[in-house]
């Protein structure tokens, strides 16, 4: 979440809701009212980010195998039910930057067949993007046979049509500063989770630094 030093912006609301209340409705039997969200205007002065909504967090110096991520942020470990640890948040962090500066989902996962998400549309656009995945990885997971054949090999190749590597994907970036953006994606894309880049490694990246000054 996004904090608020302008405080007007609440006065506002309230005044607002005291001329015109939104609409509203009483649940039975326990007589909880529910109310029509509204918008709060843009405030002139934006506060620091705030990390909020650890309703499902776990202890990471561990491993897990839940099912957790929204879908579109999934990282390969949740995909195949491998164990997974702290570095599922740095793939998500490496996938938020993406929508931030680009618009848009890097992974669309977009399955034609079911006209709707799919895991192995996820996953192909994975390939698609970073190469096949390691062996070491899918012998871990415990959905791997759903994915991929007894000899690794990717289940559903017509999926696998739009093979662009991240450093050749196109962006809103230019020059140097597209090099060193892709660069800091690459350190938290990466298909073991191990290889990703720490949050203190990734808060000395070269292109974050630059910006942040």
């Amino acid at each position: 979440m996004i904090g608020i030093e302008d405080e007007s912006v609440f006065s506002e609301f309230e005044e607002t809701e005291m001329q015109d209340p939104c609409p509203r409705k009483v649940v039975n039997p326990d007589g909880r009212t529910i109310y029509l969200s509204q918008d709060l205007r843009v405030p002139k002065n934006i506060g620091h980010p705030i990390l909020c909504d650890f309703g499902s967090a776990v202890p990471g110096d561990m491993e897990h195998s839940e099912d957790i991520q929204p879908s579109f942020y999934r990282a390969p470990e949740v995909i195949l039910g491998a164990p997974w640890t702290y570095s599922v948040d740095i793939w998500n962090v490496g996938c938020m930057t993406w929508d931030i500066f680009e618009g848009g989902h890097l992974f669309n996962a977009y399955d034609l067949e079911f006209k709707e998400y799919r895991s192995r549309a996820h996953l192909a656009d994975m390939i698609n993007l970073l190469g096949p995945p390691p062996t070491s990885l899918l012998k871990q997971g415990k959905a791997t046979s759903k994915f991929f054949t007894d000899e690794y090999e990717f289940s559903t190749t017509d999926l696998l049509k739009n093979h662009v590597p991240l450093e050749e994907r196109e962006t809103t970036l230019e020059g140097q500063d597209k090099v060193e953006f892709l660069r800091l994606m690459r350190k938290m894309l990466q298909w073991v989770p191990g290889k990703r880049s720490s949050a203190r490694e990734l808060a000395e990246d070269e292109w974050l630094q630059r910006h942040l000054s």
